[in-house]
């Protein structure tokens, strides 16, 4: 193997688990909300859950950016290919686009389904910059849910392709980031 891994920044390599936990809560409290009925306060909890972990989330990703512009991206070693270079960027940009515009969804279809927002843990409300459009909303939601079950392949054929690459290649991919 390799002797001298060269590994992401610790605070790229520290984001990247905690948005991987907090992208796993997110998942949690929606897909757990059918446990309660509709209008229940156990409910309506679920998703304010699932509202604020998103939206840190999309600050998180933020962040991330910011620090990966800052300290770059180690290269692999040995290389990869460029059958596999390039859908590996593909597939990195849309986990990117993804943690950006799912929460940003999320946002734009609660204000226009004319939902309340509250601040966790207060009766605080969060004013709601668009006006209420039923219509509007609906389509925000289909798409939001129609993007969140397409990620679920996105993110397993991630890990898969992190354990292909520590397992089968034998390269750093993987070690780069723990």
């Amino acid at each position: 193997m390799f002797s001298k891994v060269r590994r992401y920044a610790p605070g790229l390599r520290r984001l990247h688990w905690l948005m991987a936990l907090l992208i796993l809560a997110v998942y949690l409290a929606v897909e757990q909300r059918g446990l309660f009925a509709r209008g229940t306060p156990a409910r309506a909890a679920m998703m304010q859950t699932h509202f604020w972990l998103g939206l840190s989330v999309l600050a998180l990703v933020v962040w991330r950016i910011v620090l990966r512009v800052r300290h770059g991206v180690p290269a692999i070693h040995p290389p990869l290919p460029l059958w596999q270079a390039l859908p590996a960027g593909l597939l990195h940009l849309a986990l990117y686009a993804f943690l950006i515009a799912m929460p940003v969804l999320g946002l734009l279809t609660a204000w226009t389904d004319g939902k309340t927002l509250y601040v966790p843990f207060s009766q605080i409300a969060v004013p709601a910059l668009l006006s209420p459009d039923p219509a509007l909303a609906e389509r925000l939601e289909d798409l939001h849910g129609a993007i969140g079950e397409f990620f679920y392949w996105v993110i397993g054929l991630h890990v898969l392709a992190a354990l292909y690459h520590h397992y089968v290649r034998g390269d750093d991919t993987l070690r780069r980031m723990v």
